[in-house]
């Protein structure tokens, strides 16, 4: 190989790991990222899957932008950026929210959980568990947003003592679109982790 090329193909190896180390330092927590904030961020701790993560983010920085971005967590996903299709649904105190309408710093000390979050001791969560048995996805994108929106709804359901018959699910999941029409599987699969199929 001449000299020419191994230069480029090194220097093209460094450019990638340069690129590349940034996003693996995040996944990490970082209690002392927010030592020195950059102009026009401010610190705040967000509580995500059980851990803490110390950030230095600009105030308009939403949360979804902060799980991708600044975490590295890329389950949960960018859909509409209008709050309009669900792919982005994550929980917040066990409640349902579209992180791409919420501003990170308005969700400091909450309890977030990601579709990453779910499983527990390498086990699925039941809702995943019965995803996968329903095969209620397809291309799978708007998946993690229907998962997280499936575990709220069920404890929602459970509060209030509501029964979980296919139009009550197919009405409480409205707020989750799924472009390549998923939806029986999506309410079966609903249905199985309640208990009630």
């Amino acid at each position: 190989m001449d000299e020419s090329k191994r230069r480029f193909l090194q220097t093209a190896a460094a450019s990638a790991a340069i690129g590349v180390a940034p996003r693996a330092a995040a996944q990490v927590p970082m209690p002392d990222a927010a030592d020195s904030p950059l102009p026009g961020s401010h610190r705040i701790t967000l509580n995500v899957n059980g851990r803490p993560y110390a950030l230095a983010i600009e105030s308009r920085v939403t949360l979804l932008d902060a799980l991708r971005e600044h975490l590295g967590l890329m389950g949960t996903k960018k859909g509409c950026d209008r709050g309009q299709c669900g792919a982005c649904t994550v929980l917040a105190n066990g409640r349902r929210i579209n992180s791409c309408l919420a501003l990170a710093a308005a969700h400091e000390g909450d309890e977030i959980t990601t579709i990453e979050g779910l499983a527990r001791g390498g086990r699925l969560h039941p809702v995943q568990a019965a995803f996968v048995e329903h095969d209620a996805f397809q291309c799978g994108y708007c998946t993690p947003g229907q998962i997280c929106s499936a575990v709220a709804l069920l404890s929602e359901a459970a509060a209030q003592g509501v029964e979980l018959t296919d139009d009550e699910i197919r009405e409480r999941m409205s707020g989750n679109i799924c472009r390549c029409g998923a939806y029986p599987n999506i309410v079966a699969a609903v249905k199985k982790a309640s208990g009630a199929a």
